[in-house]
């Protein structure tokens, strides 16, 4: 055995030693053996979670935190784990302090030198001040499964973040085809419910004589087939997170049981004389001002004030049109095997087109458009005579002049060259909106996106 080999294996020997080095690591460490039990906790697992090691150490990790760790990526949940050779995954985690944390998991399992386990290792870095940062500094171009960077989205990401941490009721507020849904499941992501369900159902969609049952479930016999007993999506989302898409379109009577489940946290099922009692957080979307249907007296001013706890406002994709380009790439990578298996292009001139277009069905709308032009294409790029024709007629409309006493290319060169590239400094500068540049850039390449 050669020197350094040998100050390896003494450093190796040592408990202390060894302690000493995993405790001066720039990530957490936290290890279990086959039965959970917390074998080791490092110093930087402390800070990160806010726990102590005399609080875990010796405890079974899902007891320890109040919650399985490592969520639903555990591979402990259930009898006879079988834990990965290693494992590689983003983790939203609830400190002690009950603040919301982004890290960075790597799980390997701890071999006995024989081909079997005997316990698992897990390493992990706190990402959230660099989510932070990315966010104010407008790196950021997603967050939890919603594309974006514009600065009205980064603010929406900022209140994903905020409200995860704590379980209020948020009502999101947007216009069809803005994403309200993929906004509440980045809540319920996010949040220390992440591992538990999250039901999504229409309120507009279900007919007004099935609504409760599909809200609060029933009890065999209740009505005329009614074969056996239901469970409610109250009853399904249990622990978990209950997602009440167009809640306006609700009746005063569904209202008031709502209410009432809101205030008692307690449902109970058509034909049942039971109460049963559930943890689940609400969250609401609706199309249309909650405060001016409060007004017209068709929803309740008590239930609106339980629901609009926390009220998140999502932009109409008009509001943030910097946002389609990144929108496009997203869409164009959904059909892998069209044309081969390579990814299509878009064309400036179409590119053009669908920023200048004022998108009523939003996001959505988009999505269709992006797949319509897919499917009419025959080559490797996205022409605008592939769009839709109300893009195409959108844009016979719309004039098109050249540079203009507020925006030439010259100025708008030495703009970005000042700001170091930055559209939205550079935008400022110039004075005018982000929008307005990015079309001008979409219309000059010599000048370079």
């Amino acid at each position: 055995m050669n020197a350094p080999e040998l100050c390896i294996d003494r450093l190796l020997s040592s408990r202390k030693t060894l302690e000493r080095v995993l405790d001066n690591l720039k990530e957490g460490i936290i290890a279990h053996d086959l039965q959970r039990r917390i074998l080791f906790f490092n110093k930087e697992a402390e800070r990160v979670t806010g726990f102590t090691r005399e609080e875990v150490l010796g405890k079974d990790c899902h007891e320890a935190f109040g919650e399985p760790f490592c969520g639903d990526r555990c591979a402990f949940l259930y009898e006879n784990p079988a834990p990965k050779e290693h494992d590689e995954y983003t983790l939203h985690i609830t400190t002690k302090a009950g603040e919301a944390r982004v890290i960075d998991m790597s799980v390997s399992g701890m071999d006995d030198g024989k081909g079997g386990f005997f316990g698992v290792l897990a390493s992990f870095q706190d990402m959230t001040d660099l989510v932070d940062l990315k966010m104010k500094t407008g790196m950021l171009t997603g967050f939890s499964g919603i594309i974006g960077n514009h600065p009205k989205m980064l603010q929406v990401f900022q209140q994903i973040q905020n409200v995860s941490g704590y379980d209020y009721p948020v009502n999101i507020f947007g216009e069809t085809g803005t994403g309200k849904e993929l906004v509440a499941a980045a809540i319920h992501r996010e949040s220390r419910r992440g591992h538990k369900p999250f039901v999504p159902i229409n309120c507009g969609a279900i007919p007004e004589g099935l609504i409760e049952s599909e809200l609060f479930g029933h009890m065999r016999g209740a009505f005329s087939g009614a074969v056996r007993d239901k469970k409610g999506r109250f009853e399904l989302a249990d622990g978990g997170t209950l997602f009440l898409d167009e809640v306006s379109e609700l009746s005063k009577t569904m209202q008031v049981k709502l209410l009432r489940f809101l205030q008692e946290r307690t449902i109970e099922k058509v034909g049942a004389e039971k109460t049963v009692s559930l943890d689940v957080r609400v969250i609401s979307a609706t199309n249309v001002d909650l405060k001016q249907a409060v007004s017209k007296k068709t929803f309740r001013e008590d239930l609106y004030y339980r629901l609009n706890v926390i009220p998140i406002r999502i932009p109409p994709l008009r509001e943030r049109k910097t946002d389609i380009p990144l929108l496009i790439e997203h869409f164009l990578k959904e059909p892998p095997r069209v044309h081969g298996g390579n990814r299509l292009r878009i064309s400036r001139e179409a590119l053009v087109c669908m920023m200048d277009y004022h998108w009523p069905g939003n996001v959505r709308e988009l999505q269709s458009a992006v797949q319509f032009a897919i499917v009419k294409s025959n080559g490797m790029e996205i022409r605008a005579e592939d769009l839709p024709l109300e893009l195409k007629a959108e844009r016979a409309k719309t004039p098109h002049p050249g540079p203009t006493g507020k925006l030439d290319s010259p100025r708008v060169r030495q703009a970005l060259r000042e700001t170091g590239g930055n559209k939205s400094r550079a935008a400022a500068a110039l004075g005018v909106g982000r929008a307005t540049l990015y079309r001008f850039l979409v219309r000059h390449p010599e000048i370079g996106l």
